[in-house]
């Protein structure tokens, strides 16, 4: 017990002359300490308040350096950054010049594998300019190429041969921001980096009509092969987002398109034109227009063109459209469109579902067109098939040119909250033929008489469908068999216009 006590003795005499010989320390530590509870209550009610205040000054005392961005990964024999061409990243300096020298300079290195121009993160002001083939556009994680909204930076460029006329007025049309001609072995990627149109200033002129020529889209390539665009976020597009144009080999994966779901007209997401060998996946898309739209040329022009678009998948998109529909193919087809996948979409808050648009004068043909494991929620329409489509580039369209649409498969088919499952009408000269429902259960949110409508259109349900089908298909049980013949209806009362 003695040696008990005098240990407790001996340890107050020490912490008492340790606290006489570290006054100064101690009253530091103490300074500090207040300090940082000042910070901590000045930042809570900084916070519950919505300032900034001193919270940053906490946050950076506790979090120390933010970690610098992720270095871009080298893709190609050479690389440079935009800022050795003179770059400034500040959203006010105008870029077209540095990524005009960083494209020639790439284009010179084109027989030893190409170049990989970096931007990185800032806000990169630029007008229009062109890529070159074997080159990699890479934009790191924070980097924003800003399109000038100014129009007279954006060049005039002759109307595309399968439409005759620009999309929206006769003449030339504006030249897209990023845009590439008979290009090969092009990729656009990043750490999701972003390349925004501005497109606001387009849309008000469009709809106060105060242009002149059609609208420009974000990206365009055209008469390319061995395309990459991915882990890019694209948004506000003055007209459509991403337009290749009589490409083989595209690929588009992991990339977000944003614009506004309304007040942004046209600005579709991905529109593939006369395209061959087309992947489409991971996407995630919420534009002002359709999502995604196939498409091959407009009337005469695109018949005499002669261009498809064919073997195109599209997989594990999610998408939204207000004004239009997810997934469409047409209205301008009429160089073909065949052997296209839809499949493991989502489509959310949308007035259509999926919908094939077309007219009389459109030619070419729809066919071997395949939709499995489609959900939609809320949305207006869930599938739709539109032959009245008729909106032409002039009056010289052929009166007699009937596109043909035939084999048309939908399998594992849900979703709630849907206004109309099915509308698929055709007309007395353009029938819907060989058309397929199989695993289909759509919750509808309206309950009407005529919830799946049909006419002029030929085909079978197969299995479990709800809500019950239109009498114009035959019906088969799960294991093949014929259940009942299809009873001719070519025309159904409709109940909505969509």
């Amino acid at each position: 017990m003695v040696e008990t006590g005098g240990g407790r003795l001996h340890q107050r005499r020490g912490a008492a002359a340790f606290v006489a010989a570290n006054r100064t320390l101690l009253a530091a530590a103490w300074v500090v300490g207040f300090a940082l509870v000042f910070l901590w209550q000045s930042a809570s009610i900084s916070l519950r308040s919505g300032g900034g205040g001193s919270g940053g000054v906490l946050l950076g005392l506790l979090s120390g350096p933010l970690p610098p961005p992720r270095p871009a990964p080298r893709l190609r024999p050479a690389a440079y950054n935009l800022t050795d061409f003179g770059g400034v990243g500040d959203g006010r300096a105008l870029n077209t010049g540095a990524f005009e020298r960083a494209v020639e300079a790439i284009a010179a290195l084109a027989e030893r594998g190409g170049g990989q121009l970096n931007v990185p993160p800032g806000r990169w002001l630029t007008a229009p300019f062109n890529l070159t083939s074997h080159m990699t556009l890479f934009l790191a994680e924070g980097a924003e190429i800003l399109g000038i909204p100014d129009e007279k930076y954006w060049p005039l460029m002759p109307a595309l041969p399968s439409y005759g006329y620009g999309r929206e007025r006769k003449g030339p049309r504006f030249g897209s921001l990023i845009h590439g001609q008979n290009l090969r072995d092009v990729v656009i990627t990043g750490h999701n980096g972003s390349i925004n149109g501005q497109g606001e200033v387009w849309w008000m002129k469009h709809h106060r009509r105060m242009l002149n020529n059609t609208r420009p889209p974000l990206v365009q390539l055209m008469w390319s092969k061995d395309i990459i665009v991915a882990n890019i976020t694209l948004r506000n597009s003055p007209f459509w987002h991403f337009h290749p144009y009589d490409c083989t080999n595209v690929t588009v994966s992991n990339v977000t398109i944003l614009s506004p779901v309304s007040g942004a007209p046209n600005t579709d997401g991905i529109d593939p034109d006369s395209c061959q060998d087309v992947l489409i996946e991971n996407c995630y898309i919420s534009v002002g227009d359709d999502a995604i739209a196939v498409k091959s040329g407009w009337d005469q022009y695109g018949i005499a063109y002669g261009r498809p678009s064919s073997n195109i998948s599209i997989r594990n998109v999610t998408a939204r459209s207000l004004v239009s529909a997810g997934i469409s193919i047409g209205s301008e087809m009429s160089g073909g469109v065949a052997n296209v996948t839809v499949e493991n979409v989502r489509i959310w808050e949308s007035r259509r579902g999926v919908r094939i648009k077309t007219a009389t004068g459109r030619g070419g043909y729809i066919r071997n067109i395949s939709y499995r494991n489609i959900t939609f929620d809320n949305v207006r329409a869930g599938i739709v098939i539109k032959v009245d489509y008729n909106e032409h580039a002039d009056d010289g369209y052929d009166r007699n040119a009937f596109p043909d649409i035939t084999s048309i498969s939908f399998k594992e088919i849900h979703g709630r909250g849907v206004r109309v499952p099915v509308r698929a009408h055709g007309s007395d000269v353009i029938p819907v033929k060989d058309i397929s429902f199989q695993d289909m259960s759509v919750g509808i949110s309206y309950k009407k008489k005529h919830i799946f409508q049909c006419s002029y259109v030929e085909g079978r349900v197969i299995g479990s469908v709800f809500p019950k089908p239109c009498e114009n298909l035959d019906v088969y049980n799960e294991q093949g068999q014929l259940v009942k013949r299809a009873v001719s209806l070519n025309s159904t009362e409709l109940d909505y216009d969509i």
